[in-house]
């Protein structure tokens, strides 16, 4: 539990940007987002392709972690995935967005989504704003989007992105695809 502040105390926020699109919000973490993500990992199917170690998150306490290790990675580099929110619902619905961590293949625009909202077209929507956004803040030629081999869903989110499957990799131990989007492609895409 956190204590209440006393008067006139403040705390750090990471104050990052916030993207609207039709149906979503993808924002900064809140402590609200902790146990919507868990309840996210501790689906046995979701949690084998994005949690580290492909378990399922059970507790709250290892909730919390991931959850901190998605905010501290704004507060590290001043990107990281956003908690993306469902605007008709309020409800938290997945993470979605830049990462980048050490011994990573690279800059990363990675989708989860929490099994209830899956089927809507919200991986995508959100994907879409967050390598414009990346595209729009960042130096960089091309942003990528390592897939688990036998992630079916996440291989259809990157082809919709226009995604092309470039080569295999090493990511911990497993074999994945790199999918990459291409700056100039992108671009490209969005003139039409």
């Amino acid at each position: 539990m956190i204590p209440p502040l006393k008067p006139g105390a403040r705390l750090m926020r990471v104050d990052g940007p916030v993207i609207e699109t039709g149906r979503l919000i993808l924002r900064q973490w809140r402590s609200d987002d902790v146990a919507p993500n868990t309840a996210m990992l501790s689906d046995p199917g979701t949690a084998r392709f994005i949690a580290a170690d492909g378990k399922p998150i059970t507790s709250e306490l290892a909730g919390w972690r991931n959850a901190a290790v998605m905010s501290g990675h704004w507060a590290l580099h001043g990107f990281g995935m956003f908690a993306v929110e469902e605007k008709s619902s309020g409800k938290y619905i997945g993470r979605v967005g830049p990462w980048s961590p050490p011994g990573w293949p690279g800059f990363e625009v990675g989708w989860g989504i929490a099994k209830e909202f899956r089927g809507k077209g919200y991986a995508v929507e959100a994907a879409r704003a967050s390598i414009d956004w990346a595209f729009a803040t960042f130096a960089l030629d091309q942003i990528v989007h390592p897939i688990d081999r036998e992630n079916i869903a996440s291989q259809a989110v990157a082809r919709r992105l226009g995604a092309e499957k470039q080569r295999e990799i090493d990511l911990f131990g497993k074999v994945a695809d790199l999918w990459v989007t291409h700056r100039d492609i992108w671009t490209a895409q969005l003139k039409r």
